[in-house]
């Protein structure tokens, strides 16, 4: 119970690490706001978890404070803010359009930073924020260049963010995940396109399997937590050694 009576707000609550979030953060005492695009899987996953519903873009600046500010009116200050909400696309660099690379950055850079920019009023010292990375911002893995570029920015200026909060106590780290097992991979597709996939990035492993939604998530939550206290400004790698050992 590491989180009784703290509020929590993530920011792409309603799939995959976000969903996975909220469970464990509702399990563990927490009062919980989410946001996400999908307003069917947003309302089905706040019932779940006892939370807070408000449907926001992170893509949109205007729709995040908006959400912001109907979290703090119902809630108060926050506590953890985990910004997770993010899109992917893979484009070789001739292919890369202008509307593909900002279509990538406008959410996962662009709207990242000013979600936690219009959170620091609502945020307590002594808070935490936790974003979701890639390991892609370090690997150069090719047709991946857009994302890879944005989730690079991304990790750049959670470090700033680390480093000007700390008057604050407010920590900043961010988790950033190998090949996991989430619905992103799977649509669109049929079973055995699904299958191969799930072979293919598995073999990339060294564990030799992909991450499950419900790994990635225990790391934010450790992150967010009084155990990761002495904990600031890091990258931590949830990728069954993809990085370290790959």
């Amino acid at each position: 119970m590491r989180f009784t009576d703290k509020c929590v707000v993530i920011l792409g609550g309603n799939a995959g690490i976000g969903l996975a979030a909220a469970r464990q953060f509702a399990a563990e005492g927490a009062r919980l706001a989410l946001t996400g695009r999908n307003e069917q899987t947003l309302h089905a996953a706040a019932q779940e978890c006892g939370a807070l519903a408000v449907r926001a873009d992170m893509g949109n600046v205007a729709q995040t404070r908006a959400a912001l500010a109907e979290i703090e009116q119902a809630l108060g200050g926050i506590d953890v803010l985990f910004v997770n909400a993010g899109v992917g696309g893979f484009a070789m660099v001739p292919e890369v359009t202008e509307d593909f690379w900002d279509q990538i950055h406008t959410v996962n850079l662009r709207g990242a930073f000013f979600a936690i920019q219009h959170a620091l009023p609502l945020l307590r010292d002594g808070g935490a924020i936790v974003i979701t990375g890639s390991i892609g911002s370090v690997a150069a893995v090719p047709g991946n260049v857009a994302y890879a570029a944005a989730k690079a920015g991304l990790r750049a200026m959670a470090r700033i963010v680390a480093k000007e909060l700390l008057p604050r106590r407010i920590r900043v780290n961010l988790i950033s995940p190998g090949p996991t097992d989430t619905e992103i991979f799977k649509r669109d597709a049929s079973a055995e396109e699904i299958a191969g996939m799930r072979d293919m990035l598995s073999s990339v492993v060294p564990i030799g399997r992909m991450g499950t939604a419900e790994e990635v998530a225990s790391a934010a939550l450790f992150l967010a937590s009084n155990e990761a206290s002495f904990i600031n400004g890091v990258d931590l790698y949830v990728d069954g050694g993809c990085l370290e050992l790959g």
